[in-house]
């Protein structure tokens, strides 16, 4: 879906991504709660368990900045383009 020539994910993909997100963090939070360990071993795997979980969001996050930034430098770049044969043609 493009919205002022930006693409837009659907409805019912972030609801999706949203379902299977929680769905993973509770499969992983059971596992952790369920496991034969002493409650110091499933404290660290649960802290791990989250600072995995920041960091994939930070870096989901950069990866998409990064990509927008890209974007946003090939238009200003095609625009220079444009101009500059722009003003060559009319010479």
């Amino acid at each position: 879906m493009y919205e002022h020539g930006i693409q837009r994910d659907s409805a019912a993909w972030r609801w999706f991504v949203k379902a299977c997100f929680l769905l993973a963090a509770g499969a992983v939070g059971v596992g952790i709660y369920f496991l034969p360990a002493d409650y110091w071993a499933k404290g660290y795997m649960g802290m791990g368990g989250l600072f995995l979980t920041g960091s994939s969001i930070m870096l989901t996050k950069t990866i998409r900045d990064e990509h927008e930034a890209q974007k946003i430098i090939h238009q200003i770049q095609e625009v220079k383009t444009e101009k500059m044969l722009k003003d060559y043609e009319e010479k």
